[in-house]
């Protein structure tokens, strides 16, 4: 009996811990949508070049690090991937508390961090509407599901994007852009037009796990504008290695936060629901736990000779677990 009731008590507690599962599906991002990617080499001007929105490839965040033997498979599937014109990668290498990876910086990592919350190398996220955390593929193999990923509608329609830059020296250059779209996109919700300062490739020998060279390091992402066509200058950050920077415009819908937010009591409650609402936080394990102790309080108390297995005895201690 007292080990039945022992297996009762962990099968409890295991309960409410999450299951494993073998490869962690994509989930959605809920703070709007990045798309564009038109670039140009930071040192060549190049003329007023226009594009389809429906033409153009999956915008493709990777959070990394260099010593991130998992993100080894991950960028391969995204090469395999882009390598069919599906989509384009941005690097972000980690930064914070970071002591091995040269290529990351504290903004870039706390942009990630606030934008997508934060993850440990590898994570993935497709048009900065969903975020794939982790190695393992949940749909056949990773290059399958990065397809489909990449192969996501946005729902922009019609529209094209013109983009130009001019270099004015090493250190900085003009960027020019015009984009043609529905503006009801743009309803409730604010455009940021942005530039991605990209290092094609670097060398690190140093990287442990194995890579040497790491490819489309984001080394700044400067926002020029908030209108659909405009002008801005854009500094340059110093390449790490070799003068092959890139610059990339990307245009970010980011929804309006509500015009009034709703106060938070310390249990993760608003004031309207009451002190009987249960937060989403609330973890549930501390409920496990006093049960679990309850039972095995009246399987390991002493019990007085003779008395162990009298049928009233027994009928009493089953009763007060149940109270």
């Amino acid at each position: 009996m007292r080990q039945l009731v022992l297996a009762i008590g962990l099968t409890l507690v295991l309960a409410c811990f999450p299951g494993t599962t073998s490869g962690l599906p994509a989930a959605p991002v809920d703070n709007g949508m990045l798309f564009g990617g038109q670039w140009s080499p930071a040192g060549n001007a190049t003329a007023s070049v226009t594009q389809n929105l429906s033409e153009m490839p999956a915008v493709v965040e990777v959070f990394t690090a260099t010593w991130c033997e998992n993100c080894v498979d991950v960028e391969h599937a995204l090469d395999e991937v882009q390598g069919e014109g599906w989509l384009q990668q941005y690097h972000i290498h980690r930064a914070i508390g970071e002591t091995q990876d040269p290529f990351g910086t504290e903004a870039l990592d706390l942009r990630w961090r606030q934008k997508y919350q934060p993850s440990s190398p590898p994570s993935v996220v497709f048009n900065g509407t969903m975020k794939k955390i982790g190695s393992v593929a949940d749909d056949g193999t990773l290059a399958n599901e990065f397809t489909n990923l990449a192969k996501t509608d946005l729902g922009l329609g019609a529209g094209t994007s013109t983009f130009a830059w001019t270099p004015i020296d090493n250190v900085s250059g003009t960027v020019s852009w015009l984009l043609d779209m529905d503006e009801t996109h743009l309803n409730n919700a604010t455009l940021n037009v942005s530039v991605f300062v990209v290092e094609g490739a670097a060398d690190f020998e140093e990287g442990s796990n194995g890579l040497g060279t790491y490819p489309h390091i984001v080394r700044n992402i400067q926002v020029v504008g908030h209108e659909l066509e405009g002008t801005a200058t854009v500094s340059l950050p110093p390449a790490f290695d070799g003068v092959d920077l890139e610059i990339h415009l990307l245009y970010e819908i980011v929804p309006d936060p509500p015009e009034t937010a709703v106060e938070e009591t310390g249990s993760g409650c608003s004031e309207a629901e009451g002190p009987d609402c249960e937060s989403e936080d609330t973890p549930a394990l501390p409920v496990a736990f006093t049960l679990f102790a309850a039972l095995a309080a009246v399987v390991f108390t002493p019990r007085k000779p003779n008395s162990d297995h009298h049928p009233q005895h027994l009928a009493k201690d089953v009763a007060s677990v149940g109270r």
